[in-house]
């Protein structure tokens, strides 16, 4: 049928009104998916073409998803998604043509997957959907419904629908490029999570001691409950690691976790970053700021040396964790949060309470699951699967090889009594790594700290000749580990004569039998 020439010119009137609305709506919007959700209205309202969709085509996922609909439910916009060549969607993007269907209800490569078109059954509707492409590569679909008329050229929708598609290919390029990096985004942060709760479970956690068995066995009973956790003992022992345990073998491992040393912050800062300020509260304040009680919602807030918590902040915290809500400085409106909160201490609260330095139903509220977190000096069982822990992560940072302790080395961290607990061991093995360019870890790579009389239990003044004998000793011993017992072997790897050593061996009264590894 051959439309009148007054029909036609119509047409192409309005046709060109709205591609100059179109292009008008791409150059003036900043957002482009509004700017793409307008562009459907403008074809549903001009040309009366109803439920206009546009898809974007992941490459990664082959995956074909409606990003912006018009006459369309939020549900329903969920649930349009297609795999490559699945339907007459999936079939566009995989050949790059458009297709027509005059009638949706006679076609079984119709999918109806959004669900939209079950009152429509009557109406005799036609579905038209154009490749939206970058040159040869296809980023998504365009595609309308259409009730069917005699007067209306399918044909010519195709060719405009066409000229539309290819305006908002850059458009469409810049959205699919945003959804890969959010996805590239979302996997890395899946993987990072992974990595964290992996590194934070129990079974990686070195302790051998009966005392930090115990210990563990606590955190396993409260990782899962909502109570609030009080961790106590001295600086260093490692209570910010056991609160990580806790948060990432908890059910909210998948939130944040918020870290605060309230030591740290001056106090005339420590409110507004606690708790946050809005536009105005104060000289500065030129924008909102959500403070660190928003970031962790849904996750776990870490309160690090909550004794030296100002009083007039440990009533707002007092408020916070009976009423869980708070308001930002210069607020009015108190905003509710969903917030574990795990605290620790070295100080003695019970004592701050009665000098009345420390709040006493913030006290009660805080020690709901008080775990004690022994020194090092208290669990000497801990010290070498330590120290080889440490031993393992500082090798692998500096590029070195080197594979264990030496006994000389051993029998210092043994006998050393660590007033600054697991920091100081991890601090101690880390120098050591520095500065050691063997296989092993020798007592002369420890600091001189170790080596003194007072942390070696030894009475007797230090001398050179003493000195150097107890370094012979530990190289002969060692090389006699190395080698199996072997005293050839050990005399080639101390670079001296087998006679030398023999000598060296029956001076110090070294059985090299003690050293041969018996047969399985």
């Amino acid at each position: 049928m051959v439309e009148a020439p007054e029909k036609t010119i119509s047409r192409e009137v309005e046709e060109l009104s709205c591609l100059y609305e179109i292009a008008r709506t791409l150059s003036s919007s900043l957002n482009m998916r509004e700017a793409l959700e307008q562009i459907l209205a403008i074809l549903a309202e001009r040309l009366d073409m109803k439920r206009g969709t546009i898809t974007i085509f992941n490459p990664r996922t082959k995956e074909i998803q409606i990003e912006v609909a018009h006459g369309l439910t939020a549900e329903a916009r969920r649930r349009g998604r297609y795999q490559l060549g699945e339907g007459i969607t999936g079939q566009v993007v995989a050949t790059g043509q458009p297709i027509i269907v005059p009638h949706i209800k006679s076609d079984p490569r119709f999918l109806n997957r959004t669900r939209s078109r079950g009152k429509m059954e009557k109406e005799h509707v036609s579905f038209i959907c154009v490749p939206i492409k970058s040159g040869a590569k296809v980023l998504g679909t365009l595609s309308v419904d259409r009730l069917f008329a005699s007067h209306v050229s399918l044909e010519e929708d195709v060719r405009f629908l066409t000229i539309i598609a290819g305006l908002i290919a850059q458009t469409v390029a810049n959205l699919q490029a945003i959804q890969e990096e959010r996805e590239r985004l979302l996997e890395e942060n899946r993987r990072l999570k992974q990595e964290l709760r992996g590194r934070y479970s129990m079974e990686n956690f070195v302790a051998l001691s009966s005392r930090m068995r115990e210990v563990l066995e606590m955190i396993e009973r409260v990782a899962h409950s909502p109570a609030t956790v009080l961790l106590r003992g001295e600086s260093g022992t490692g209570k910010s690691l056991i609160a990580r345990l806790i948060h990432y073998n908890s059910s909210r491992s998948e939130g944040p976790f918020v870290t605060v040393a309230c030591t740290a912050l001056p106090e005339n800062l420590i409110e507004s970053e606690l708790f946050g300020y809005e536009k105005g509260a104060f000289t500065g304040a030129v924008n909102r700021k959500p403070g660190l009680f928003e970031q962790a919602h849904g996750g776990t807030i870490f309160l690090d040396e909550i004794g030296d918590l100002p009083l007039p902040l440990q009533a707002k915290l007092l408020h916070i964790i009976q009423e869980k809500e708070f308001y930002r400085l210069g607020g009015t409106k108190p905003i509710r949060i969903d917030v574990r909160i795990i605290t620790a201490t070295n100080r003695n609260l019970e004592e701050l309470v009665e000098k009345g330095y420390f709040r006493e139903d913030l006290y009660y509220r805080l020690n709901v699951f008080p775990i004690y977190i022994p020194p090092l000096r208290e669990r000497t069982t801990d010290i070498i699967p330590l120290a080889e822990f440490f031993l393992e992560k500082y090798s692998q940072e500096y590029g070195k090889q080197i594979k264990r302790l030496s006994s000389p080395a051993i029998d210092l961290l043994v006998q050393y009594h660590w007033p600054g607990n697991v920091r100081e061991l991890e601090n101690v093995i880390e120098r050591a790594v520095i500065v050691c360019d063997e296989e092993v870890i020798r007592s002369y790579h420890l600091p001189q700290s170790l080596q003194t009389a007072s942390s070696s239990d030894t009475k007797s003044k230090r001398t050179l000749a003493q000195a150097v004998k107890n370094l012979e000793i530990e190289l002969i011993i060692e090389a006699l580990k190395e080698t199996n017992g072997n005293q050839s072997e050990a005399a080639r790897l101390l670079d001296t004569s087998l006679r030398i050593l023999n000598y060296k061996i029956r001076k110090y009264g070294i059985d090299p039998k003690k050293f041969k590894k018996k047969k399985t």
